[in-house]
């Protein structure tokens, strides 16, 4: 996988008109950069730069003792050691490729793009002083979330087999949902399933799974806690998996019915539907060269002009190897997201849909699925909920 993306990496370096890549760190176990699991495989301990060129050149400039590690690995084809200091053999090479624009990790928009510590930043300046290379300078941003957000055949059948297992665990859930559990009850079901089948969860387990029943539940990013499920209530859970390098990340919402309750209120069934109908409306319009925040608008509107309240964040993320990867983002025009909004939607990227709506005093109703990006529209990786699931 990490030869793949090298491969990908300089043919998105020629297309970006970008010379060099530079992924430069140190000690990163402690602080890895969020590209080193993409293109390098391995962490390091001393300074380290690993370079891409537009040209096929794979390079890496490490510690002495890192070298033999490095070597081992097989996926840089020149391995450069040194023992006093990096800044010479750096030099050299750059001096060697003259690149006209060099690439490094720093980014306002992206997390996955801003591996770069401050402090390293300021090592590798005072490295390039008096150089014509200083001047050359330029976010890696667009490197960066291409490679990440362009999905390989290889990394879909990796998340297509996450996303299988995470639908397994929630058809097993729905037996387990009573009233009277709570919502950590729930979570510890979900988190002895996990372990059962020997995966990790998406993200931190703390609010992975976030499971929240009833109004004036917590927020979609906080942990279950202890509050019991009731009849009359609308029960949502957020998860997804890690498995083999990648996740997934879902959300489904079931309702628990009242004692004697045949069938779900109207205003839930109303509430849920419009989730659904957001979700289909913005997957038909989902294609390559779109906006962001055009998708978001399309699912946005839908639902205020239903009478429901905005939801209070994007209509969906990328993903990948993390459960918020990628670079592009379908979200409004707002200033927390900088640019992102206005970023152009590719094909292989693999998005979330996931509007949500609060139906005053049952609880929120969403749901979250996976799409990929084709040539002329989208496909969904996940088996789509288009009825609630009924406790």
């Amino acid at each position: 996988m990490i030869k793949e993306k090298i491969k990908q990496a300089v043919e998105i370096l020629k297309e970006k008109n970008i010379d060099v890549w530079v992924t430069f760190v140190r000690e990163s176990t402690t602080i890895p950069d969020p590209s080193l699991e993409m293109v390098v495989g391995t962490s390091c301990t001393w300074q380290t730069a690993y370079i891409i060129t537009s040209k096929g050149e794979t390079i890496a400039i490490a510690g002495s003792l890192d070298v033999a590690n490095l070597k081992s690995k097989g996926y840089y084809k020149e391995i450069i050691g040194y023992v006093q200091s990096i800044k010479e053999p750096l030099l050299e090479i750059l001096k060697r490729i003259d690149p006209k624009t060099i690439a490094i990790n720093y980014s306002t928009n992206t997390v996955i793009a801003d591996g770069l510590t401050h402090g390293m930043w300021l090592q590798l300046m005072s490295y390039l002083d008096g150089t014509p290379y200083k001047d050359r300078i330029i976010s890696s941003e667009p490197v960066i979330a291409a490679l990440c957000g362009r999905k390989s055949p290889t990394e879909l059948k990796l998340m297509k087999a996450a996303i299988v297992e995470t639908l397994k665990i929630f058809d097993k859930v729905t037996h387990y949902i009573k009233p009277g559990k709570t919502e950590q009850d729930v979570a510890n079901f979900i988190l002895k399933e996990v372990k059962k089948i020997g995966v990790e969860t998406a993200w931190d387990k703390e609010y992975c799974p976030s499971v929240f029943t009833g109004p004036e539940s917590a927020g979609a990013h906080a942990g279950p806690t202890n509050r019991k499920i009731e009849g009359g209530h609308i029960l949502n859970i957020d998860f997804g998996v890690k498995m083999n390098g990648y996740t997934s990340d879902l959300q489904r919402t079931w309702y628990i019915r009242r004692k004697g309750e045949l069938t779900v209120p109207k205003e839930v069934t109303l509430g849920f539907n419009t989730i659904i109908e957001a979700i289909q409306l913005a997957a038909k319009a989902l294609k390559p060269g779109v906006m962001g925040c055009e998708m978001d608008d399309i699912a946005r509107n839908h639902i205020t002009s239903k009478g429901y309240a905005e939801y209070p964040h994007a209509l969906g993320h990328q993903i990948g190897r993390i459960a918020h990867d990628g670079g592009g983002l379908l979200c409004p025009r707002w200033e927390r997201y900088g640019k992102l909004p206005y970023e152009k939607v590719e094909e292989s990227q693999v998005y979330t849909l996931e509007p949500r709506l609060t139906v005053e005093g049952y609880g929120v109703a969403t749901v979250e699925e996976m799409v990929v990006v084709t040539k002329d529209g989208c496909k969904f990786l996940s088996k789509s909920q288009k009825k609630i699931y009924l406790v």
